[in-house]
């Protein structure tokens, strides 16, 4: 009887596994996967940890017919529990090409997707070497396919510690890191072979008074102002570091503000930023620059500058609506071709967000918040902050 027993268990053991397996989903999802660009780990003027990347997920088969994410999970590469979750309602948020309202993603035959991951770390959690990405698809015919791997490494250098761009005041981090939606971290740029994101941490840094408005208090019509109606207007634009100066432009036009403009000539400094400096500040280490005054710049190529120095004026030249200055890291000293990286302002202070709404003294008036001293941080996007005052 016990050996009837002990008998009867493991066939039912065995057809459990059996049936398990049988009906275990191999990750055989007909698509190409990969995240082109390792992310880096920075601290965010939130202060926790964040790692921002793409995922680029491209259907290879014309008959395969379209493939809808049902959500993505996101991985320490060596854990069983997901670091994110997102579902497919947040995946539309998050890809590119964006579908239409109320329409979920859908990657279709031969096509790529695009999806912004922005992963925060939980507090005192250990930054992963690498990670590992899960998404099921449902096809047309009402089955699901499963990816499971991408495993890509996070790069182990930490970001670069830097001073101030601008000398003193307050300033609007517009367009900024966090943003998927931003016309920096959502802009894809292909060119001669390569698709890149050089603007993946830049920050439109928009000059505001106590009051957090951007315009000069008087100014009646915000359609008829001028570059001098406009609060960091011809500010101190300084050497975040010690480098040397790569690439500069100048005698550029600037542009009326709000005023339309035609399409870039090109996805390039020339085309894009108008009066501009580039600096090096160590191998494969660049800073920006953008959108200078017209004759300001006072630096030429080759020349060795020191942190604090001044390089040239806030402006409104190149591929720009209002007066602002536009600064990014990146990989290398072309705007085409390079990799947006993530840095530190080794001090300011943060006084909250606001939005552009109330820049322009429209809905609920802005309320700064006591200012919060924050160090090695990187200010997320639409946060105030205030840099330190310097000689």
């Amino acid at each position: 009887m016990s050996m009837d027993r002990n008998l009867a268990c493991w066939l039912f053991l065995l057809l459990f596994c059996w049936t398990s397996l049988a009906t275990a989903q191999q990750a055989l999802a007909p698509v190409e996967a990969r995240v082109p660009f390792a992310p880096t780990a920075f601290v965010g003027s939130d202060g926790l940890t964040h790692l921002a990347y793409e995922l680029h997920v491209t259907s290879i088969y014309r008959d395969t017919g379209p493939l809808m994410p049902q959500g993505l999970d996101v991985y320490a590469d060596d854990g069983s529990t997901p670091l994110a979750s997102f579902s497919a309602v947040e995946l539309t948020a998050m890809s590119r090409p964006a579908p239409a309202e109320h329409v979920p993603v859908t990657l279709e035959a031969g096509k790529r997707v695009v999806i912004f991951v922005w992963l925060t770390l939980p507090a005192g959690r250990v930054v992963p070497h690498a990670l590992r990405h899960r998404m099921a698809f449902a096809t047309a015919k009402h089955t699901t396919e499963l990816l499971d791997g991408v495993r890509v490494p996070s790069n182990s250098e930490a970001p670069m510690l830097i001073g101030p761009p601008l000398r003193g005041g307050l300033w609007l981090a517009h367009e900024g890191p966090g943003n998927v939606h931003s016309h920096h971290w959502g802009s894809l740029v292909a060119v001669n072979g390569q698709v890149t994101i050089p603007q993946r941490y830049a920050l439109d840094l928009v000059g505001i008074d106590p009051q957090g408005h951007a315009l000069h208090a008087g100014v009646k019509d915000i359609g008829k102002t001028r570059h001098a109606d406009w609060i960091g207007y011809g500010a101190d634009v300084l050497a975040v570091a010690d480098g040397v100066i790569r690439d500069t432009r100048d005698g550029q036009a600037e542009h009326p503000p709000l005023s339309s403009q035609s399409e870039p000539e090109s996805l390039t400094a020339h085309g894009l930023f108008g009066n501009y400096v580039v600096l090096e500040l160590k191998p494969g280490v660049y800073a920006s620059y953008a959108h200078l005054q017209r004759g300001s710049v006072k630096v030429h190529v080759g020349e060795r500058v020191r942190r604090g120095q001044l390089l040239g004026q806030l402006g409104q030249s190149g591929n720009s609506d209002a007066p602002h200055l536009h600064f990014q890291l990146s990989s290398a000293a072309t705007f085409e071709g390079s990799e947006g990286l993530p840095f530190l302002f080794d001090r300011f202070d943060l006084l909250g967000p606001e939005t552009e709404a109330q820049l322009f003294d429209q809905g609920e008036p802005w309320k700064p918040a006591t200012p919060r001293h924050r160090q090695a941080q990187l200010p997320l996007n639409d946060a105030v902050i205030g840099f330190p005052a310097s000689r």
